[in-house]
Formats: structure tokens, C-alpha cells, sequence
């Protein structure tokens, strides 16, 4: 009996070994040996480089990590207007990260001073690339109000530095957006010693600055061509010196600048969908339960209040909102809000995911073009319309387009205001053509923003050789302002326009979210949508920042403990 036991117990533990050594086979199946090829993966001799080493994406600063998952997108219940431009449909939503808080005035403020820096306007070639991102204070002023305090004073004195910004339009965000991922960038190289320690304080100018698609598609290009910059950090150095070489000594090549398959540099920065906003302020998280949804949530907090219930709190407001005629946060001597126009950020708690402020506040830009409907019969996943495609310029030798000092490009928007959306050493677009689109079935065309809108190029029985041949065949008979492209010194010809139109739809419109101050607890509810020019800013509308998941759906917080 004691002889059979000896023997299982030495099969159990030959089984034992077994398992171990196979699984550290596999291990190093996948750390160093390639499985497509059998050759070593990272050798000291040359060959194949790859992070094998990468955990999973980390969250970029200000940003709150939020897992995706399938909901209702639009109104599920108190439907009082019968409104039919948010009827319910249902969503999927891949894994995202958001800013925890809208934008503050002190993180905008730290763009224009950057701007101001790296582009002075007294330089009349860059005059307007600092005031094209300027907010307009102006948007305080009321015919019968005195706001002139706001108008002086809301972006710049540090008593509103963490105030939400306001006087942004949307394509002012989106140039922020891009601001902001390259500055990010920027320093993860810099504390990952692949480019010159403080140079983006000390070296940077017009002619010499960082944008993360010119790194990571031309890198000799970045900062001007500058190398003493872009490979001036101890690991660039250490990987120009590792470099393999023949035996008269030239270099075999080799990787000496951080490419995307390292796993360094974070995704964009960019507004959030639609899609992504609605389903980060609802947070059904918080009534969830294995698999299920217990019943609706009409705010971005528990309850169907807006009061709060807590004994300490009773009575007080869960969000800045209007409560009624002239009164913006209650009556003398306490303001159950904590406001009357904007409040500091994180004033109120958070919801379940963590974010701050997705109702009341300010309203918030999402990345959307406005259209009634949300077409979910076409798609369900990552649900966005405003797509327009573009690809890099390439010049005539092959290598890719760059734009220079003179090649700052403008948007005149239908203010008149100009907007810079190249700055040089970023790379220059062009649309996609036919012969990029060829026998493709996901999309035909660089612009998709009026796809399956309704309008005559939806149509089944459109061709592609038609022409749209007047104002009449438009979808949206919405107003043209004529306004006339301005040149570098601002001026550009404003007119109106003087047709009778039938409605403000048109593709240069974007969705905006979440009551305001100036709201009335209507708004609040995280699925009403409502829509604003993309040039045109306001006193109550904010933004705020996502970014894209790469990887895994789920924070795996279990991957050490289960190694």
C-alpha cells in the first residue's frame, strides 16, 4: 500500500515538474523566442525588437479609467417634450479613459502661454495662431445684465483657475486636444531619456517643435531635423551605440528613435463621441449586478433628485443647475448649490466612474455632428458620425510632408475668426482619393459626416458622377454666412445670409451634452442632446478630454497574482 503511494506521489510530482517546465517553455516561447519563426526575439545580436515586457496602458494625466460595455443610449423615461432626436436605441461602448473634470481655466491658460512662447503673436505670421485659440470673454455680455466682472476676470484671475473654460468653441477644443497629446508625449520621452532633458522649456521654438505623429512616422524630422534634441536623452544614445555594424563598420540599422510597437507614447487626446459622454455621466456601474442593469438611472447620481437625501446635506443641490425663475443657487443667506454662474471643479461628488460635473456645471462639447436620428440600424458599436479620412501629404521625392513655418494653414470660421489647424512640424493631410477607396466596403468617400443622413448623395439611386447643383438639393437647407477666407492679418469679408431657411442643421454643427448653470434640471438627464455651431462659443458650454483604450477591455489587476 505504502509502495503505491510512493509511486503516485512521484508521478504527481514528474506531473508537477512537467507542467512547470512547459509553462516556462511557454514563457520563454513568448519573451524570447518567436513562435512564428523559432528565431530570438531582442537579441543582443540584432533581429527582431519588441516590448515583450508591456503590462497595459496607463492613464494619461487628469484621466479616470472607464470599461466599456452595452447600454441604452437616449431617453428611457419622463420624456415630457416628446422629443424625437434622442429616442432610445442600444449601444455598445469600447474601453475609454476621460478627464475627471471638465478643462479648467488654469489648464488653458497653460496652452496660450505656451502658445505665446513658441509662436509670439508679435510676429504678424503668427499673430493669429495665438488669437484664433483665444476664448472669447465677450460671451459673458448680457443687453440687460452687468457681467463685466466675468468678462475681465473669468479666464485669467486665479480665483477661477479651477473654474470650468468657458468662450471655447468646439474646433477651439479639438486644437487644444491635439495641444495636449503632443505635450504629454513629449515629456513621457523626455522622463524616458529619448530626447534632450528640458529642451521643450529651453530649446523649442516655431521652427523646432514636437507633434507625436511626425516622431513616430518621420522622427528625423521632429524638432526641425534638430537630432541633438530628438536623440539627446541617455536610451536614445544607448540605442544609436547598441547599433549592429558590418565588418567595415557601417551601421546594419537598427531602432534609434521610440517607435509605436514600444508601447511609450499614449494614444490622442480628443473630444469624447456622443456615445462615450452619455454613457460615462449615466455610470450604470453603480446599480449594477453581475450581468444586469437594476432598473434606469435618469442623473449621473442614484435617485430621481436632484436634492440630496443625506442627513448632513439634506436639502442641497447634487449639481449647479437653475432651479427656477432667477434662481441660480438659492435664496439669501444659503445657496443650496455652492454657485450662481460656474462653480469650482469637483464642488459635488463624483459619479460611479469617478468623473466629476456630467450634469449641471457647464454643458460639454462631444465630438459629434449633429443629426435627429442616431443610426443604429447601421452600426451599434462605437457608435460616431463626423468621420472625414484623411492620409499623410507625401512630397515628390516619397519622403513625407512636414509643414514649415510657411505653410500654416487657417480655418476662417463663420465669425470670421481665424483658427490654425497646422502649426509647423506636424504632418500635412490630404483627403483620401478614389484609388484609396477601391473595391473597399467599409467606406467609399474622405468625408462620411452626411452618410445615410437622408440627404440625395444617401440615396440608393445616387452616382457618384452627379453633382449636387444648387442649395435645393440639400438635406438641410441650412443658413450660408459668406464669409470669405481672411488672409494672414485677420481680414475677411462677413456677409449674412438673406434666404429663407428652413432650419441650423448642417454639418458644421456639434452635439453638446449635460445641463449648464444656465439650465433649468430638464437638462440634466445625460441623454438630451442639443446642438451649436462648431465655430460659435457660449458662457456655458465646457469641455473635457478622452482618450481611446488599447488592449485589454478590463484593468488587470490580477496579472501579478495569478503569475
Amino acid at each position: 500500500m505504502n509502495m503505491r503511494i510512493n509511486i503516485a506521489f512521484r508521478a504527481f510530482l514528474t506531473l508537477v515538474f512537467s507542467v512547470g517546465l512547459i509553462s516556462c517553455n511557454n514563457s520563454r516561447d513568448y519573451e524570447d523566442t518567436s513562435r512564428a519563426t523559432g528565431w530570438d526575439i531582442n537579441s543582443e545580436e540584432g533581429g527582431f525588437q519588441y516590448n515583450t515586457d508591456y503590462e497595459e496602458q496607463e492613464a494619461g494625466p487628469g484621466l479616470v479609467f472607464i470599461e466599456g460595455g452595452t447600454f441604452t443610449m437616449g431617453q428611457v423615461q419622463d420624456d415630457v417634450m416628446h422629443d424625437w432626436n434622442n429616442s432610445p436605441t442600444q449601444q455598445h461602448v469600447q474601453s475609454f479613459y476621460m478627464d475627471e473634470t471638465e478643462v479648467t481655466n488654469m489648464m488653458y491658460m497653460e496652452y496660450l502661454d505656451w502658445l505665446k512662447k513658441v509662436f509670439p503673436p508679435t510676429q504678424e505670421n503668427f499673430r493669429n495662431i495665438y488669437y484664433g485659440a483665444l476664448p472669447d470673454t465677450l460671451v459673458w455680455r448680457n443687453r440687460l445684465g452687468y457681467n463685466e466682472t466675468m468678462v475681465n476676470n473669468y479666464l485669467r484671475h486665479p480665483a477661477y483657475a479651477n473654474y470650468p473654460v468657458v468662450g471655447v468653441s468646439w474646433v477651439q477644443a479639438v486644437e487644444f486636444s491635439k495641444w495636449r497629446t503632443d505635450r504629454v508625449n513629449e515629456l513621457l520621452l523626455e522622463e524616458g531619456g529619448y530626447i534632450k532633458e528640458g529642451a521643450r522649456l529651453t530649446d523649442v521654438d516655431a521652427g523646432t517643435t514636437f507633434d507625436t505623429e511626425t516622431y513616430l512616422n518621420a522622427p528625423s524630422q521632429v524638432y526641425g531635423g534638430n537630432t541633438e534634441i530628438s536623440q539627446g536623452g541617455d536610451e536614445s544614445q544607448e540605442m544609436i551605440e547598441n547599433q549592429n555594424t558590418d565588418a567595415e563598420g557601417n551601421a546594419l540599422g537598427g531602432q534609434t528613435y521610440v517607435q509605436r510597437k514600444d508601447g511609450v507614447l499614449l494614444p490622442e487626446y480628443r473630444l469624447p463621441t456622443e456615445v462615450e459622454w452619455e454613457y460615462a455621466a449615466l455610470a450604470l456601474v453603480g446599480i449594477r449586478d453581475y450581468n444586469l442593469y437594476r432598473g434606469r438611472k435618469k442623473y449621473p447620481w442614484d435617485g430621481q433628485y436632484t436634492r440630496s437625501g443625506d442627513v448632513k446635506e439634506q436639502g442641497d443641490q447634487l449639481a449647479n443647475f437653475k432651479q427656477g425663475d432667477g434662481d441660480y443657487g438659492g435664496i439669501a443667506g444659503w445657496s443650496d448649490d455652492g454657485a450662481d454662474i460656474t462653480a469650482e471643479v469637483k464642488s459635488y461628488a463624483p459619479n460611479d466612474f469617478g468623473l466629476y460635473d456630467m450634469a449641471g456645471n457647464v454643458a460639454e462639447w462631444v465630438a459629434d455632428v449633429y443629426r435627429p436620428i442616431v443610426d443604429d440600424e447601421f452600426n451599434d458599436f462605437n457608435y460616431y458620425r463626423g468621420n472625414i479620412y484623411t492620409k499623410h501629404a507625401i512630397n515628390e521625392d516619397g519622403t513625407i510632408k512636414i509643414v514649415g513655418i510657411e505653410d500654416i494653414e487657417f480655418d476662417t470660421l463663420a465669425t470670421g475668426k481665424l483658427v490654425a489647424r497646422s502649426f509647423p512640424g506636424d504632418i500635412a493631410q490630404v483627403a483620401v482619393t478614389e484609388e484609396d477607396t477601391y473595391m473597399r466596403t467599409n467606406y467609399t468617400d474622405s468625408d462620411q459626416r452626411n452618410f445615410r443622413d437622408g440627404d440625395k448623395r444617401s440615396s440608393r439611386y445616387y452616382q457618384s458622377f452627379q453633382e449636387i447643383e444648387d442649395d435645393s438639393q440639400r438635406m438641410y437647407n441650412s443658413p450660408t454666412y459668406n464669409v470669405d477666407a481672411a488672409d494672414t492679418t485677420g481680414v475677411a469679408t462677413r456677409g449674412y445670409d438673406t434666404q429663407d431657411r428652413t432650419t441650423l442643421i448642417s454639418d458644421e454643427v456639434r452635439v453638446y451634452k449635460g445641463g449648464s448653470w444656465r439650465d433649468r434640471a430638464y437638462w440634466l438627464d445625460p441623454a438630451q442632446r442639443r446642438y451649436w455651431p462648431q465655430g460659435m462659443a457660449t458662457d456655458y458650454i465646457g469641455f473635457r478630454n478622452a482618450m481611446s483604450r488599447v488592449g485589454s477591455k478590463s484593468l488587470d489587476t490580477n496579472k501579478e497574482a495569478r503569475n
